[in-house]
């Protein structure tokens, strides 16, 4: 009986799940990963389609302008360009900055801007020297029924925003930004997990088919509002698909909310970092890829020591029962052995989850 009391002590089974927590907890946050959800992360391991956001998220969202085409000729260029900086200056976005970072390179002064606001997904407005001023997107113009220039519409490969003054065309702005190094190869890990890949994003047609052809996407989504992408998320979850979803911007944070995993890049705003389960503090593509890596090892490590542990009360109970008496019985000593030797056993095997991290293809992780 006392053997029996010894051997069935529950110590393995109560620590084979908070080990692997805490361990995969500290390690994650070491490498780039702060995980808010725990549930989220666990759960890693189940995603199938993903969703990406472009700018900031695929792309490094350090835009640079590239080309000011003011429609009346006898304007200003430099001058056109402080008004839309005075405007830009009161966002968060990369293009924003963009923007005003080019302004402040020609050291332009920025005039001052009243009833400044946010239009969610379309662009920004305000008052500038008695004018309304609104620095808008594609969509936009086709919302309202403008023509887009034939000159915007060539530049394939870059990002453009148009400037209403008095709610006419008054000229536009192009922007170029760079895909992430790491894009394309986490995309193409991604895929060999059998993980679809997608883009939403608030750019144009051009500019999107021109990423995701350059990364061998599953599909894209162009001119997308914040509300439009929590329906692409809806969408796919109709189908079968436990999706995640990385963003950076505030209207990234309705999609985060909707999808099974909202993933956070670091970079990006509070709000998205409140909103989502998981946040790359690292703001790199390729950490999406460990984060399911690392869900998957996780998991494994969980269901092997619920094995080890119960496994060894399976074996151990009916020897200390005395299922082989006379032949064989078990002192109290050697159950008090052998159910110490299951909780070591466990607790090496959560240490082996370091291991994992420095065997993934060289890197840290």
């Amino acid at each position: 009986m006392v053997t029996v009391m010894v051997t069935a002590c529950p110590h393995a089974l109560g620590v084979a799940i908070p080990l692997v927590v805490a361990i995969s907890t500290a390690v994650s946050a070491r490498n780039g990963l702060l995980i808010r959800n725990r549930t989220a992360f666990e759960e890693a391991r189940k995603i199938t389609a993903i969703v990406f956001d472009k700018t900031g998220t695929l792309t490094e969202g350090a835009f640079g302008v590239t080309e000011i085409e003011v429609l009346d000729k006898n304007a200003n260029a430099d001058q056109f360009l402080a008004t839309v900086a005075a405007l830009e200056q009161q966002s968060e976005h990369p293009i924003a900055k963009g923007i005003v970072r080019a302004a402040k390179d020609k050291n332009l002064v920025l005039p001052s801007v009243e009833n400044f606001a946010s239009m969610t997904g379309q662009g920004i407005s305000g008052n500038v020297g008695g004018e309304n001023w609104q620095v808008v997107s594609p969509s936009f113009l086709k919302t309202n029924g403008l023509q887009i220039p034939e000159a915007a519409t060539e530049r394939t490969a870059e990002t453009v925003v148009f400037v209403l003054k008095n709610k006419e065309l008054a000229g536009f702005i192009a922007l170029a930004d760079k895909i992430r190094e790491d894009a394309a190869e986490a995309v193409r890990e991604l895929k060999n997990q059998n993980i679809k890949v997608f883009m939403a994003t608030g750019d144009n047609p051009q500019v999107a088919k021109y990423i995701a052809d350059k990364l061998n996407l599953d599909g894209w989504f162009a001119e997308v509002l914040p509300h439009q992408k929590v329906e692409i998320i809806k969408d796919l979850q109709s189908k079968g698909e436990f999706v995640a979803m990385t963003g950076d911007g505030v209207n990234d944070a309705p999609a985060l909310a909707e999808a099974n995993i909202g993933i956070a890049v670091g970079s990006g705003t509070d709000v998205a970092a409140e909103t989502a389960d998981i946040i790359l503090t690292d703001s790199r593509p390729s950490d999406v890829v460990n984060l399911v890596r690392f869900g998957k090892a996780t998991y494994s490590k969980m269901v092997q020591n619920l094995w080890w542990a119960t496994g060894y009360n399976v074996f151990a109970i009916p020897l200390a029962a005395g299922i082989l008496h006379p032949q064989f019985v078990l002192s109290p000593a050697l159950g008090a052995v052998l159910m110490s030797v299951s909780t070591v056993v466990v607790a090496l095997n959560a240490q082996l989850l370091h291991r994992f991290l420095k065997n993934q293809n060289g890197k840290k992780w």
